[in-house]
């Protein structure tokens, strides 16, 4: 490695060091759990003070899929593609028009819109979460005071065939802010230049949209779709302080690992079982896996065209 290369220390020995300690700290913390999670998937463990537990092979993976436990998991399955593809999709869609639009340099106060938008992504899930049962509130909400002067009313959270749709706007809500900030730094990357040359050509704004700025995007598309993908798989905060951690009709994945690890009620499926949520969480880590190498593929390749 060349001393030129060793920016920003002046020789190779911090640096060597650094990297070792961010090495040992990704072993620790990443590798060694998703090792344990593996192991624990293969036992019956039952809460910690049962250790040591018994290895019981694939019997967890068996039981999830076996009919006894068929119809809630493909339930939590369902639930979990619906929230992570609508969720990505639509965040997206929303965050590239937010961007474009708070990048015209012609738009007043733009810096307090991009702060506004930004600010929800700092909130955290609870008072998130908070805020939106608040807003949604059945007995006094402001949503549901608009609905009366319509004459209508709504359960919301509590509407098993809507609930999951309201969380999945509150999580885009939530998480909009980060996906915005993306595309702007896409958009600020992006030569003037190509924009003068193609208005030359006699190119509108749609025209310039669909070949300059796509075309251009492309890392910052990449970068959003799976940010969103793995955020919105591996959700379950929200879902959990708005609806409850039992509810069929927003039941995911990540939800039901962690009821199954945590908070369980014996004599149902979601008996608690510290072995059967880790078996769990393997299926959903392959899950999640696979779409977003899938999703990579896809996208780096329509980067190079």
């Amino acid at each position: 490695m060349s001393e030129k290369n060793t920016f920003p220390f002046s020789s190779k020995g911090p640096l060597r060091i650094t990297f070792g300690i961010a090495l040992a700290v990704l072993f620790v913390f990443a590798f060694v759990p998703a090792i344990a999670v593996l192991v624990v998937s293969f036992t019956d463990l039952r809460g910690v003070t049962y250790l040591p537990t018994k290895f019981i092979g694939l019997q967890n993976y068996i039981q999830y899929f076996g009919l006894g436990h068929r119809a809630d998991n493909l339930n939590a399955l369902k639930n979990t593609l619906i929230f992570a593809s609508l969720s990505t999709i639509i965040q997206i869609t929303l965050a590239l028009g937010i961007a474009i639009l708070l990048n015209n340099p012609k738009l007043r106060g733009r810096n307090i819109y991009r702060a506004v938008v930004f600010m929800p992504t700092v909130l955290g899930v609870t008072v998130t979460a908070l805020v939106w049962s608040l807003m949604f509130n059945t007995s006094g909400g402001p949503i549901q005071q608009v609905l009366l002067l319509f004459g209508k009313n709504s359960a919301f959270f509590g509407d098993q065939n809507i609930a999951l749709y309201l969380v999945i706007f509150v999580q885009i809500w939530m998480v909009c802010g980060t996906s915005v900030i993306i595309f702007l730094s896409g958009l600020q990357a992006i030569p003037q230049e190509l924009y003068e040359v193609s208005s030359i050509d006699g190119a509108g704004p749609w025209a310039q949209f669909r070949f300059v700025t796509l075309p251009m995007l492309s890392p910052s598309v990449t970068a959003n779709v799976l940010l969103g993908i793995v955020n919105a798989l591996q959700s379950y905060q929200l879902t959990y302080v708005l609806t409850g951690a039992d509810k069929k009709g927003t039941q995911v994945l990540s939800l039901q690992v962690y009821m199954q690890a945590f908070g369980g009620r014996s004599g149902t499926t979601l008996s608690q079982s510290q072995g059967y949520a880790a078996a769990i969480s393997m299926v959903q880590f392959v899950l999640v896996g696979v779409i977003t190498i899938a999703t990579l593929a896809y996208l780096r390749r329509r980067e190079q065209k």
